[in-house]
C-alpha cells in the first residue's frame, strides 16, 4: 500500500478490510474441471457455508472471535447448480459456498445471520475473504440469470464464475463496476471531506464515484471531484483498491491534490463539504459534529493515513 506523502509517517498502515487474500488461493485453474471439483466436495476436510441474501451465519467463539459457521460437505444443504468453489488454503483445506433462498436453522441459537457490512471487521481475513467471494458471486448471479445478448435464462458454469447460454453460446462472468474514492488534499495540507444527503446527520467521508465508459481512472477522480464539490484537481496519486460487492464494485483508492479551494457542492448527491485540517477534525469529532466514515471502508484507512492515528470508527 502507498502511504499518502502527507501522511504521518509514525502512524500504523491499517489494513484495508477485504483487500487480502486471507491466505486462500482460488485455485481457479480447477474451475472447469468436473471431476476435481467432485472429489474436492466429497473430502472429509471441505468445508461449506450458506450464503443468502448477502448474509451468511456467524458464531462467536469462547475465546472472543467470530467465525463464519462452516460444515463439512455431507452435512450441507443440497444444491448443485448454485454451488461455488472459493478456493483452498495452505493445508489443503478447500472451501465451498452455497447459494440458498434461506440461510439454514440452528438448533443452539448461537449462530446469527450477518451481512458483509457488518462481518468484515470481525471476521479473519480468512473468513473474511471467503465471505466476500461468495457474496460477489451471489449478488451476480441473481441479478444476471439471462443472456444479454439473447434473452435464454443461462446456465451456471466454472463452479459459479461462469454462466453460459445454451441457446447462442454466449459466455458472461461476473461483472466489476470499478469506482474511485478519493482523499482531496489542498496545499495547506487540509483534508476535503463530504457529507452523502442521505446520511446520518454528521457523517463525514471522502468523496467517491463510478467510473464512466471510455474513462481512465485518473479521469474519474478528476471528473468526480470537479462535479461533485467544484474542486479542481492537479496531481494523482494512486493508493490501494478495495473489493465492495454492494453490489459488485470495485474501490480505487486515491489522494488528489486540488488546485483551487472554492468549495460548489452538487446539492444532488453531496449535501455539504468542508475542508478539515487535522486540528479542525479532531476538534469537530470530539464535539460529537463529525462521524467519521465506517471501519470497514477504505475511505477511513485513506483518512487515517493523512490523519496520523487511528479515527474513532464504528464497523457499520
Amino acid at each position: 500500500m502507498r502511504i499518502p506523502r502527507s501522511a504521518s509517517q509514525d502512524s500504523a498502515v491499517r489494513p484495508i478490510p477485504l483487500a487480502g487474500t486471507g491466505g486462500i488461493d482460488r485455485d481457479a485453474h480447477h474451475r472447469l474441471d468436473e471431476a476435481w471439483l467432485g472429489a474436492a466436495w466429497s473430502h472429509p476436510s471441505t468445508r461449506v457455508f450458506v450464503v443468502s441474501g448477502g448474509q451468511a451465519l456467524v458464531e462467536e467463539t469462547a475465546d472472543g472471535r467470530t467465525e463464519l459457521v462452516m460444515m463439512p460437505s455431507f452435512d450441507a444443504p443440497v444444491t448443485e447448480a448454485h454451488r461455488y468453489f472459493l478456493g483452498s488454503d495452505a493445508e489443503g483445506v478447500r472451501y465451498f459456498a452455497l447459494q440458498k433462498d434461506a440461510l439454514p436453522g440452528r438448533m443452539d441459537d448461537v449462530a446469527r445471520p450477518a451481512g458483509l457490512r457488518e462481518a468484515a471487521a470481525l471476521l479473519s481475513p480468512r473468513d473474511g475473504q471467503l465471505m466476500v467471494h461468495a457474496v460477489a458471486l451471489e449478488n451476480w448471479q441473481r441479478m444476471h440469470r439471462f443472456c444479454s445478448r439473447c434473452g435464454e435464462r443461462t446456465v451456471i458454469a466454472a463452479a459459479g464464475h461462469i454462466r453460459r447460454c445454451p441457446a447462442c453460446g454466449a459466455e458472461h462472468y461476473p461483472r466489476t463496476d470499478p469506482a474511485v474514492i478519493m482523499l482531496v488534499l489542498d496545499e495547506e495540507d487540509r483534508a476535503l471531506l463530504g457529507r452523502q444527503v442521505h446520511w446520518p446527520k454528521g457523517r463525514f467521508s471522502t468523496l467517491a464515484g463510478f467510473v464512466e465508459p471510455g474513462e481512465s481512472i485518473e479521469q474519474a477522480v478528476v471528473r468526480e471531484v470537479a462535479e461533485e464539490a467544484g474542486i479542481a484537481v492537479g496531481e494523482v496519486e494512486y493508493v490501494a483498491s478495495q473489493p465492495w460487492p454492494f453490489p459488485s464494485s470495485l474501490m480505487l483508492g486515491f489522494v488528489a491534490h486540488a488546485t483551487s479551494t472554492e468549495v460548489r457542492v452538487d446539492g444532488d448527491e453531496i449535501e455539504e463539504a468542508r475542508w478539515f485540517s487535522r486540528e479542525d477534525l479532531r476538534a469537530a469529532m470530539d464535539a460529537g459534529d463529525v462521524l467519521p466514515p465506517y471501519g470497514v471502508s477504505i475511505a477511513a484507512v485513506l483518512i487515517e493515513q493523512w490523519y496520523g492515528k487511528p479515527l474513532a470508527t464504528t464497523p457499520w
